[in-house]
């Protein structure tokens, strides 16, 4: 059962941010297995029953193409269901939507964003979880329209952005020690269920 992070697990990432070398990790290994993955894999069996299988990410980072060659994250993160949650030392954080897209399924959206019906659909679903306290957000977005629509279009806002997400995150404190980061994804998910379900409708989820 889920009963939070212990302070020892944002120590972890501290010491991480400080030293991301192969040398630190080794020597922290357990703390990290004990403090930071533990805890998380018992956040996703608890999330479980509701909202579907969860999968945690490799810690390591993929350097092949990156000028910062550090090897490993300075957070630990997971699926679950149709959301994204995250710890650093700093902050943890929900996320649920379209982050990174291909071709085809940006094809997809922009058209959604764009047919009056399914774009003003959008409008509404983004007034309601902006009025909840959540962000809105995008992997990238465009300076301008993208080819083949106007720059006044009524929905140049998200026809501009490459994606869309629903992003919510708070500061660590001493909340983080007790069960109340599950009740905070599961209330960030029933939030952010309508953006969850325009894309399913509209976009669909894969390539």
């Amino acid at each position: 059962m889920f009963a939070g992070w212990p302070e020892e697990a944002l120590e972890f990432f501290e010491g991480l941010e400080a030293d991301n070398s192969k040398s630190y990790w080794q020597a922290h290994k357990a703390t990290y297995e004990e403090a930071v993955l533990a805890p998380m894999q018992a956040l996703l069996a608890d999330l479980h029953p509701g909202w579907g299988d969860g999968r945690i990410m490799r810690p390591y980072r993929d350097i092949r193409f990156s000028k910062d060659k550090s090897p490993y994250k300075t957070f630990i993160a997971a699926m679950v269901g149709p959301g994204y949650v995250s710890l650093n030392s700093r902050t943890f954080g929900c996320g649920s939507g379209i982050w990174e897209v291909g071709p085809e399924m940006l094809e997809r959206y922009r058209a959604a964003v764009d047919a009056p019906a399914s774009g003003e659909a959008l409008v509404s679903v983004v007034a309601g979880l902006r009025s909840g306290g959540l962000d809105i957000t995008a992997h990238e977005a465009l300076k301008s329209a993208p080819k083949g629509y106007a720059k006044d279009h009524p929905r140049i806002e998200f026809l501009r952005m490459k994606g869309i997400a629903a992003w919510q995150e708070w500061p660590v404190g001493a909340w983080l020690g007790t069960p109340e980061p599950a009740a905070r994804v599961a209330g960030f998910l029933r939030a952010a269920a309508p953006l969850t379900g325009w894309l399913r409708e509209h976009v669909g989820t894969h390539e």
